[in-house]
C-alpha cells in the first residue's frame, strides 16, 4: 500500500507541483521589477527633454537661418 502512494506521488503530485512552482515563478518574472521601472521612466523623461531641446534648436535655426535643412 505504502508502495502505491509513492508512486502515486512519483507520477501525478511531484510533476504537478514541479510545473505550478515554476509556472508562477514564469508569471512573476513577466513583469518589470521597481528599479527597472524607474529606469525606464528616467530614460522617457531624458529623451522628452532632448526632444524638447531639438524643438527650441530647430525653431532658433529656422528664425535665423531659414535654410539651415537644404544644407544637410
Amino acid at each position: 500500500m505504502t508502495e502505491l502512494f509513492g508512486i502515486l506521488f512519483l507520477t501525478i503530485v511531484a510533476p504537478c507541483w514541479i510545473i505550478f512552482h515554476y509556472v508562477t515563478k514564469w508569471k512573476m518574472a513577466k513583469g518589470m521589477s521597481s528599479e527597472e521601472e524607474q529606469l525606464l521612466e528616467d530614460i522617457w523623461q531624458s529623451a522628452q527633454r532632448m526632444e524638447s531641446r531639438v524643438n527650441t534648436l530647430e525653431t532658433i535655426l529656422d528664425d535665423r537661418a531659414g535654410d539651415w535643412r537644404k544644407q544637410t
